[in-house]
């Protein structure tokens, strides 16, 4: 720790009133600045509560409030404390899904979103991705079409391979964001394009176009990928319509509340 942080810097007293928010708060500044680096151990509870001026209770609450955050990490043992931990890629994404399964979104915006961002990450891999990432992608796509071309597909199997070429995809986008959020969407909302492998008249145009827009891809042919891409979300519109007026007609006037086709993003 560095001074305002570190006991043996002197005191720092704690505000009153939500004292362990105040203590956390200084610490999180600590550990987002670099001041506290990943793996580093914090100061003993005793420690920390002689430099903050309040007591083990106050302290113990920053710590789990951090830990909450997924700042820290408490270690059992000889060696055991509070530790700052390395964010990964998974941690980051878990905690975006997590805010996006509480946050119901309209699948018009969910649509409208994926496609820029694919329109986005789909000019950037053609750009700087190697030719053996573009490659890999148009064999992974060309596998999918033929899972999906199959009498009686498995449909699982279909929407992990989907998921694999969506993130491989915005891993050749070059830009560690993109990862994240794709990611995040993924594990927010499984596959977003499960509402067209599901019905089969949607299926194989789908899974057509996945393997065309690789193709695109890989022969860096940008404006073709994009065709692709706008076709389909195109399919994808028309497909979560289709079942939203479906189960409106099915509920009837008195029936439940309409379903809004969200669950099948």
């Amino acid at each position: 720790m560095v001074e305002n942080t570190d006991p043996s810097k002197g005191k720092t007293p704690a505000r009153s009133g939500r004292a362990s928010e105040d203590i956390a708060l200084k610490l999180e500044a600590a550990i987002l600045d670099g001041r506290l680096a990943p793996g580093e151990r914090l100061p003993s509870e005793r420690e920390m509560q002689v430099h903050f001026g309040t007591g083990r209770g106050v302290v113990r609450e920053a710590i789990k409030l951090l830990q909450q955050k997924g700042l820290l990490e408490v270690r059992q043992g000889a060696k055991g404390g509070a530790y700052v931990r390395q964010v990964a890629l998974a941690n980051v994404s878990e905690s975006l899904a997590l805010f996006l399964k509480q946050h119901p979104v309209a699948p018009e915006n969910l649509i409208e979103f994926r496609e820029t961002v694919d329109r986005t990450i789909t000019l950037l891999a053609i750009g700087r991705a190697a030719q053996t990432e573009k490659d890999r992608l148009f064999e992974e796509a060309l596998r999918f079409e033929t899972l999906l071309g199959q009498p009686e597909p498995d449909l699982a199997l279909a929407g992990e391979l989907d998921r694999k070429l969506n993130l491989m995809l915005a891993r050749m986008a070059g830009n560690p964001l993109f990862e994240w959020v794709m990611q995040a969407l993924q594990m927010g909302f499984s596959s977003q394009d499960v509402a067209l492998y599901e019905d089969p008249a949607y299926r194989d145009r789908a899974a057509a176009n996945w393997h065309a827009t690789a193709r695109a891809i890989a022969a860096n042919e940008p404006m073709r990928a994009l065709s692709y891409i706008g076709r389909h979300y195109g399919l994808l519109r028309a497909c979560v319509s289709g079942k939203a007026a479906s189960a409106k007609t099915a509920n009837g006037p008195t029936g439940g509340p309409e379903e809004s086709g969200y669950e099948h993003l």
